[in-house]
């Protein structure tokens, strides 16, 4: 089993990282989760065909996991994807994907293109599998077992957010989504081999994010994910879903004013993220990087 991480950054461009997206490759099957911006691309980068993904996991949707899918699905259409792909997601899902293709946005560039008898041969592949999802089991097959719950992100009446848990060769790897602290997502955690868990903002960013209303402060603290990794005795952790709190780019530190104390921005605040998670959890631990790839 192999982890591929594509995107580790949160909601603003960065030059530096893409936003969510992580391929699990078990038994030669590859499983995408999420697929925000960048997504296809840097699976060319990784060396991964983005025509082989007929399985997609979408955890929630703000545009920064989900951005990717119509570029990820018009390109593997042109480029002879055979399979309409399985995406499991929260309720909207279905309505997110009616608006993008055939009647949709995209809807004059795939009548074009379809005017071509190659193009035309493999068009059903537009209209991917939507299997909307509730916590419990999501999906099994000869490969892996797949179970959701509840993270705590956003209201659930904009947008049900969900926690994944793949079960294949005898391990486990949770993958958290965007949450707070959240009893449920830990107890999914209990024992996993891995858990890759969101690590927005550290602790002063979150207060600021609270004292000047700029958007949810609903993201877990470096402190707490220790405690919670420490408390659910995970084997080893990877931090992501980096908020820009180590930005040097200075378009991207402008962008970042309104979102934390822009005096306290760089790369020294991965330091001070690795020291609060260590308050409390001493296993292996890894900050997420682009491309970066982990073994199981």
């Amino acid at each position: 089993m192999r982890l591929d991480i594509l995107g580790s950054a949160a909601a603003l461009p960065d030059p530096d990282r893409y936003h969510t997206s992580m391929v699990l490759t078990v038994g030669g099957r590859r499983y995408l989760i999420d697929c925000g911006n960048g997504a296809t691309l840097q699976m060319m980068r990784a060396n991964i065909d983005p025509t082989e993904i007929d399985h997609i996991f979408l955890t929630h949707l703000h545009y920064d996991h989900i951005a990717d899918f119509p570029y990820f699905m018009i390109s593997t259409w042109m480029g002879d994807r055979q399979n309409a792909p399985i995406v499991f997601g929260p309720d909207g899902t279905q309505d997110f994907v009616d608006h993008l293709f055939e009647g949709g946005a995209f809807d004059a560039d795939i009548r074009a293109r379809a005017a071509y008898p190659k193009r035309q041969a493999n068009k059903h592949v537009l209209t991917p599998d939507i299997r909307t999802i509730k916590p419990g089991a999501v999906w099994e097959d000869d490969r892996v077992k797949v179970t959701a719950v509840y993270a705590e992100h956003i209201p659930r009446e904009i947008t049900e957010c969900f926690a994944f848990k793949f079960e294949a060769e005898g391990k486990s790897v949770v993958f958290s989504s965007d949450t707070k602290p959240c009893a449920a997502v830990e107890t999914l955690a209990e024992g996993a081999d891995l858990l890759v868990h969101e690590c927005t903002f550290p602790r002063s960013a979150l207060e600021f994010r609270d004292k000047v209303g700029i958007g949810t402060s609903a993201h877990t603290s470096p402190e707490d994910l220790g405690k919670l990794a420490s408390r659910a005795g995970v084997k080893s952790l990877i931090a992501t879903h980096f908020g820009h709190f180590d930005a040097t780019n200075p378009v991207l530190k402008t962008l970042l004013t309104h979102h934390m104390p822009i005096e306290k921005v760089g790369p020294a605040l991965l330091d001070e993220m690795v020291q609060d998670i260590r308050r409390s959890y001493s296993g292996p631990l890894q900050l997420a990087r682009d491309l970066s790839r982990h073994e199981l």
